[in-house]
């Protein structure tokens, strides 16, 4: 186990952006928890950042909560502040992440988008590995990734659906000089639960090397591939390309199962013979569109807005 220290610094300038990400397996159920500073997901910020806007002003709650790959809940809540009660505790409206313990605590107090049902979530992390280095996605970009508790021991509670389970957990953090979507055009991530260790996989735009990481018992473990492999692809409804299989490594988990799907962004599952795999396409491009940004407005929740 690896105690945590501090959460990780806060964005201060227009177009800078941070997040906290944890997932949970535990049984048939898997859950999302992100908490965002300079929110990739908001229209607001994708418009305010160009004039001055400050990631601040733009904060977000995302939680889900899917049952045997069936979404069961969607919290996407943006705020015009966050408070940082102190060195290891961020708050957004009425969520929290916390590092304490050596772990991590998030709790999640919010009401669903559109429709405003009440959901309370908490998820505990305790790390079994040690903490991953910083890694910079692409050279000469400003975009960095660390894994935070890339395994984990979890405990989920959903007071909604009466669920209190145990399983395993990944956390880990992103945070950038500039609007995704500016010069970084998207990526493809996965995480991958196996027995004894768990991979994490960034594929990035052509011509930039992969980076993947191996947690286990003996460490963490982080490599920049040498090649760029094109892996086959099929698109979504959405048009948006998707992996025609969700990979560990170079073991095929399996063909994915859409948890979320968006013109711009779609969260994939596999499950296969001990192997669980939770993943995202992400094309930050589309993003911007006034089109897209006009539709995001419809999976949101807009606490506090002038």
């Amino acid at each position: 186990m690896s105690a945590l220290p501090e959460l990780p610094s806060l964005p201060c300038e227009p177009g800078a952006y941070r997040w906290y990400y944890a997932d949970v397996t535990a049984g048939e159920h898997s859950a999302v928890f992100i908490f965002m500073v300079g929110s990739l997901f908001s229209p607001r910020y994708s418009v305010a950042a160009r004039r001055g806007g400050l990631p601040r002003e733009h904060c977000a709650v995302n939680f889900a909560l899917y049952h045997r790959g069936v979404r069961r809940h969607w919290v996407l809540s943006e705020y015009p502040l966050m408070e940082q009660e102190s060195p290891h505790c961020l708050r957004i409206g009425r969520s929290t992440i916390r590092y304490e313990g050596g772990g991590v605590r998030m709790e999640v107090d919010e009401r669903t988008a559109p429709w405003g049902r009440p959901v309370r979530a908490r998820l505990m992390l305790e790390p079994m590995t040690p903490l991953g280095d910083e890694v910079q996605l692409v050279p000469g970009l400003p975009h960095w990734w660390q894994p935070m508790a890339p395994r984990s021991r979890a405990w989920l509670q959903v007071d909604s659906e009466g669920l209190e389970a145990e399983g395993l957990g990944y956390h880990d953090t992103n945070h950038g000089g500039e609007q995704l979507g500016a010069r970084l055009s998207g990526w493809h991530w996965s995480r991958t639960h196996g027995e004894h260790e768990t991979v994490v996989d960034y594929v990035l735009p052509s011509g930039v090397a992969p980076v993947r990481v191996t947690a286990g018992a003996e460490g963490l473990h982080c490599e920049r591939g040498g090649g760029t492999e094109v892996l086959p692809t099929e698109r979504t409804a959405w048009g948006l390309r998707v992996p025609r299989h969700l990979r560990a490594g170079n073991t095929v988990v399996g063909e994915p199962r859409l948890l979320e799907s968006s013109p711009f962004y779609a969260r994939v599952e596999a499950r296969h013979a001990g192997l669980d795999t939770l993943g995202e396409v992400a094309d930050f491009r589309r993003f911007h569109s006034p089109l897209i940004r006009w539709m995001a407005h419809f999976r949101t929740r807009v606490e506090g807005a002038p």
